[in-house]
């Protein structure tokens, strides 16, 4: 069965056989599909050369199982150039997305969620470009409110996700008490506030803010709590791209 063009981004490749390479493209309205592609002929460099990360793409592609082939292809809009820690943070959303989104199963808002985030990774790298001048550490600050909103909203479209503003028994979040997290049950009053989020902490992630080293620090633990299990034991390549050298 043959598709129409739909916009995608490549988010892993590797080679396959003889002249082919392996794709996994997030497809909009579809989610994650594993592509073979043929690149050979006078037609192999323009074809490499599309075949980038960060790049809308039209893509046609045909088969009735798991593994489609991929037919057709052209740049549908101009690829985002990302540098420095930026393209560290692209990295990160392609492996992410690529590790914890499954293949060839239906998930009709990946593509739209995985573009909107990064549109705002580029905006922040622009603005950075374009500036004589930046703090560091509002650079920093920037790009985790993009990851971790990306995060968590990802696990949402998953099934996976929480709810910040109340706890597990139903009742709002209040900004004064403290509260532990229970894998599969959700956020429980406590008293023990060493290991405990404080409900300020939890309505400024539910409104995506993350002004406070306090929210930023636990927003990101949280999320990487909630991402052990779909990533399991191998760990994450574009992670290592963040360690000091």
């Amino acid at each position: 069965m043959d598709s129409d063009f739909r916009q995608a981004y490549l988010l892993h490749r590797r080679p396959y056989r003889d002249s082919q390479v392996m794709l996994n493209m997030l497809v909009e309205g579809i989610g994650q599909l594993s592509m073979v592609a043929r690149i050979k002929g006078k037609r192999a460099l323009r074809q490499n050369a599309s075949l980038q990360p960060f790049t809308c793409l039209l893509v046609r592609f045909a088969g009735k199982y798991d593994l489609k082939y991929l037919n057709d292809f052209e740049i549908h809009s101009a690829p985002f150039l990302f540098k420095g820690i930026h393209l560290y943070c692209g990295f990160y959303l392609n492996e992410l997305s690529h590790r914890i989104i499954p293949t060839n199963e239906p998930l009709d808002h990946a593509f739209e969620l995985y573009q909107t985030y990064l549109k705002q990774l580029y905006t922040a790298n622009q603005s950075v470009v374009n500036s004589d001048q930046h703090d560091k550490a509002s650079v920093s600050e920037r790009i985790e409110v993009i990851l971790r909103n990306y995060e968590f909203q990802l696990l949402c479209e998953l099934g996976f996700g929480i709810e910040f503003d109340y706890d597990a028994f139903g009742e709002p979040i209040e900004a004064s008490r403290y509260y532990q997290f229970v894998r599969e049950v959700g956020f429980c009053p406590s008293e023990d506030i060493q290991r405990s989020f404080s409900g300020s902490t939890l309505l400024s992630i539910a409104q995506g803010e993350y002004q406070s080293q306090t929210a930023r620090r636990q927003a990101k633990a949280l999320s990487r709590y909630l991402l052990k299990p779909l990533l399991g034991s191998k760990p994450l390549k574009s992670r290592e791209l963040f360690q000091p050298r």
